[in-house]
């Protein structure tokens, strides 16, 4: 077995007793409790992939998309403007 590290770990006093309770119910150690369930954690988390992203399906049905004609586009832009500063349209 490997060398041992000393640490410290913040427990709410429900959970050390009931830990504790099981512990002597198994005839273990606390420590030997924590080291189990680090164990089954860890080995868990390496035998589930981590989830991938997948984007939602958004495509919009519909007819042709409707392109404007590039000779006006110009007077769109001119429009689109007056209207966003609150001006008469082109």
């Amino acid at each position: 077995m490997g060398t041992r590290m000393k640490t410290t770990i913040d427990l709410t006093d429900a959970l050390f007793l009931t830990a504790k309770l099981h512990a002597q119910q198994r005839q273990t150690t606390l420590r030997a409790l924590v080291e189990e369930g680090l164990r089954q954690v860890l080995s868990q988390a390496q035998a589930t992939p981590p989830a991938t992203f997948k984007l939602a399906d958004a495509r919009v049905q519909g007819g042709e998309m409707l392109i404007a004609d590039p000779r006006q586009w110009q007077a769109l832009e001119d429009a689109h403007l007056g209207a966003r500063i609150g001006g008469p349209p082109a």
